[in-house]
């Protein structure tokens, strides 16, 4: 059993686990600050994991993978953490999020899209002016404040994210297009993506609430639909348009 707390979104989580590589996995965002909740593992939530895994390969057509437990472990930590941020106000959501000039920009798509391929353009054409502050899992926080998007340890096989946050400037469905376009959408036009590509808890509780927080997200942060070719002139026209 490994035992240690790492903070994310501005919460500090106490994680018990049973591989002592999840702490590596994490080492990024230890803390010793007193936490304001707790995570316990068992093998009854890895066995959870691999279930899983192997229901969705088998959906997608796919031979079945097989994953250690340690890493299956690394999923159910998360999984029992997005449970949990809901209550405050927070978000797991799948998409790659670039930060420039302080401003986040959050890309989602359907796998295998290419939204990690464009985030990389966007380091490439604004160099140090471009952050990268996560790959694929951030966490998102909706107050009353502002929109909020924190880099996590979950961040995608590349493993690129940044411990910080940054408020959201806008948010991007990807597509595949021969021809870069962009256009500015409505949260009914967008609604359906976001609900794909957002952690949904089993809680119908927590479910309500996660939709709740999709509407308030939508209310303040205004959302595009890009087509692009992953030319690198995508990512300026992108930037143009999204920078308001």
């Amino acid at each position: 059993m490994s035992m240690f707390t790492i903070k994310l979104a501005d919460k500090i989580i106490e994680i018990s686990a049973l591989h002592d590589c999840v702490k590596e996995y994490c080492k990024d965002y230890l803390t010793t600050d007193k936490s304001d909740f707790a995570v316990e593992i068992t093998q009854a939530d890895i066995d959870y994991e691999r279930e899983k895994s192997r229901k969705e390969d088998i959906k997608e057509g796919i031979p079945v993978r097989q994953f250690p437990d340690d890493y299956l472990e690394t999923l159910a930590v998360y999984r029992k953490i997005a449970e949990m941020m809901i209550e405050y106000d927070t978000l797991l959501f799948h998409g790659s999020v670039i930060a420039v000039d302080g401003m986040g920009y959050l890309f989602t798509a359907r796998s295998g899209t290419g939204k990690s391929t464009h985030t990389r353009l966007w380091k490439e054409l604004f160099g140090e002016r471009a952050v990268m502050i996560n790959d694929d899992k951030p966490l998102i926080c909706v107050s009353e404040n502002g929109i909020m998007v924190y880099g996590t340890p979950w961040n995608g096989k590349h493993r690129l994210s940044t411990n910080t946050s940054v408020p959201l400037k806008a948010l991007c469905i990807l597509e595949r297009s021969e021809e870069n376009h962009i256009e500015e959408i409505t949260a009914k036009q967008a609604y359906n993506m976001l609900v794909q590509q957002v952690h949904k808890p089993n809680s119908g509780v927590k479910l309500i609430k996660t939709l709740q927080l999709i509407d308030r997200l939508t209310d303040r942060v205004k959302l595009y639909r890009l087509g692009c070719n992953m030319d690198i002139s995508t990512a300026k026209i992108a930037y143009d348009a999204m920078k308001g």
